[in-house]
């Protein structure tokens, strides 16, 4: 993915917002990345990446999909009606 693809859908959120945020923030627990515009507090279905992104956002790659693969997917995820993507625990 390229850093101005969205990561978070709901909020138009683009992976290179949410990696600089990372970077200055250092979230010291991933469900701090909500506080970046609100990512991963819609539908869910970001919140898998964004806790990439807080562990590490030097190196995460998008999970080497293309955009539309990763648009797909997030429709499917919608579509299926699956549990909501949750912040473990802290």
């Amino acid at each position: 993915m390229l850093p101005d693809d969205h990561i978070c859908y709901c909020y138009h959120i683009s992976l290179r917002k949410l990696v600089n945020y990372s970077r200055r923030v250092r979230p010291k627990r991933p469900s701090q990345m909500s506080e970046c515009l609100g990512a991963g507090t819609g539908c869910g279905w970001c919140i898998p990446f964004l806790v990439k992104i807080a562990e590490d956002p030097d190196s995460f790659n998008g999970d080497d999909m293309t955009p539309d693969e990763y648009a797909t997917a997030r429709k499917n995820y919608i579509r299926t009606d699956q549990p909501k993507n949750t912040f473990r625990a802290d």
